[in-house]
């Protein structure tokens, strides 16, 4: 058996100006390379898509959240996230 990867090769500047048509060829295309100046820089793949749905609620009655979970943080925490040094 014989796989073939195909893929292709662009300059970001042309990436840039015909976007959504490169994206719109990623059914064919297995990547899109990305260059810059011809070097290649970084690679464009399809997302996979997932095996099966996840189900909903299958953590129910496994997880429990305090009370004080919505409490004000205290204030030198508070400070912290606000960027302010103690």
């Amino acid at each position: 058996m014989v796989h073939y990867i195909v893929m292709l090769l662009v300059n970001i500047h042309e990436a840039k100006a015909h976007l959504s048509e490169y994206l719109s060829r990623l059914d064919v295309e297995q990547e899109i390379v990305l260059c810059k100046r011809n070097v290649p820089v970084a690679v464009i793949r399809p997302v996979p898509v997932p095996a099966t749905q996840r189900a909903i609620g299958l953590e129910k009655g496994r997880l429990h959240v305090p009370d004080s979970f919505n409490d004000p943080l205290p204030a030198e925490l508070e400070a912290l996230y606000n960027g302010e040094h103690g």
